[in-house]
């Protein structure tokens, strides 16, 4: 690593860990998250939208399914599609903190560039939802750009708009650029699995029909379930289960009748909601919510 890139990463470091100390995770950016950890974590589960995550300090585990990606300082992670992800902070100390930042890909701005710039190489290879590797040099100015409007304002409505375009240009020509190229076509699978991803995400609730997927996708139900589980990791019914306990245990934080949240989500059975929950998050969602409002009253009084 050059020494330029070095004093690039620091200052991003800085910036996030100055932001995180008056904002936290969310910022005025819309899409940026920042995150700071001073011990490892256990198992966070969420919904990675199609995003990139950059690691200025220390080391996260993120898995889907039974494959698990580790990166650290100067790494980062593409995520291609909408996706249930079990992640974990494993390197981080008070002294030395798990410092990272991730920013929000829009398909529409990749799509746009692709149009507009068919000299870029279309790499079609066989996608995952995730993908690692060293940060690409070329973005991190931008992101030092992007992460000063935070402190000013008035700049932002001008300047953030231009400052994504040139990180989604600069993500596509790097190498980590295949894995945004299948986002951004919109014939590839990737986008195409992409879009039912989406759809299940916002309507998890609703029961399906893999057929009724797959014409979505304007694929076979074979071919769609083949692509699927390729590119996720597991099965429409998987990804499905995934999404809704994860949104019950969100439910849960201020609902407190559990059958309520279970027929909420789409069960329809409140000991298969239970059994599920419990086999999820290793505890009973009761108990676990009581857990989890007692963790928030402590820190709120901290």
């Amino acid at each position: 690593m050059r020494n330029d890139e070095r004093l690039e990463l620091a200052t991003l470091q800085t910036l996030v860990e100055q932001q995180w100390l008056s904002g936290g995770h969310e910022c005025a950016i819309d899409g940026l998250r920042l995150t700071r950890a001073s011990e490892p974590s256990g198992t966070i589960r969420a919904v990675y939208q199609s995003s990139f995550c950059l690691v200025l300090q220390g080391g996260k585990s993120s898995a889907i399914g039974q494959t698990a990606l580790e990166y650290y300082a100067g790494q980062c992670l593409v995520a291609s599609v909408n996706v249930p992800v079990n992640s974990r902070i494993v390197q981080a100390s008070a002294k030395r903190p798990y410092v990272a930042l991730s920013l929000s890909i829009d398909p529409v701005m990749l799509s746009e560039l692709l149009l507009a710039h068919p000299e870029v190489p279309h790499n079609r290879v066989r996608q995952v939802a995730l993908v690692k590797g060293a940060a690409p040099p070329e973005v991190l100015d931008p992101l030092i750009r992007l992460l000063e409007l935070c402190q000013r304002p008035q700049d932002q409505a001008v300047l953030e708009p231009l400052i994504r375009r040139e990180i989604c240009w600069r993500l596509l020509c790097s190498p980590m650029g295949a894995a945004l190229q299948q986002v951004g076509l919109q014939d590839s699978e990737t986008a195409r699995i992409g879009k039912v991803t989406a759809w299940m995400r916002a309507n998890y609730s609703q029961a399906f029909k893999v057929a009724d997927l797959a014409d979505m996708t304007s694929m076979s139900p074979a071919s769609f379930y083949r692509h699927f589980k390729a590119i996720t990791q597991m099965t429409p019914v998987q990804f499905q289960k995934q999404v809704r306990l994860q949104e019950a245990r969100r439910l849960l934080l201020s609902e407190y009748e559990v059958a309520g949240v279970g027929y909420k989500v789409g069960y329809e059975s409140p000991s298969q909601f239970s059994r599920d929950y419990r086999k999820f998050f290793g505890a009973p969602p009761g108990k676990d919510a009581a857990i989890m409002r007692s963790s928030v009253a402590i820190e709120s009084r901290a």
